[in-house]
């Protein structure tokens, strides 16, 4: 399982260190694509592939269904972390998740999250009532 919260910081050639704990898992190769919220998602392979046959079975004709669908396809970047657990994060990704040089990734379960570190806080404080609360019935047996 991903958790926790780290803050590597992203280079002048655009990599980011992964967090130590997670690069046995991710070292046989990973995918990079658009998150939600502005977030990059980074999943190992086989979790993504999973993940991608599951939505390739929904149905197209619901136009949400297709734009999900095509923009986890298309912004997917497969990479392998280098000798010392770097990623190099796409020019487009950055500029999709407003990377500046302070992120933030996180654990989230069965992948990982990477954040701007002032998007992250800025999540975080905008939320906090929402998680406090937990009355969602999306959460419904989990609490």
């Amino acid at each position: 399982m991903f958790l926790g919260t780290y803050n590597p910081k992203l280079d002048d050639k655009g990599r980011l260190t992964l967090p130590a704990k997670f690069r046995e898992e991710l070292a046989g190769g990973l995918m990079v694509t658009k998150g939600q919220d502005h977030s990059l998602a980074v999943y190992p392979r086989e979790e993504f592939a999973a993940r991608a046959r599951k939505a390739a079975a929904i149905s197209r004709s619901n136009p949400e269904a297709r734009a999900f669908i095509r923009n986890l396809a298309a912004s997917a970047d497969e990479q392998r972390p280098d000798g010392h657990g770097r990623i190099t994060i796409s020019p487009g990704h950055r500029e999709y998740a407003g990377l500046s040089k302070e992120c933030v990734v996180i654990g989230s379960v069965d992948f990982l999250e990477i954040w701007d570190a002032e998007a992250w806080k800025q999540y975080q404080e905008t939320t906090e009532d929402a998680f406090s609360a937990g009355q969602d019935v999306a959460l419904d047996g989990l609490l």
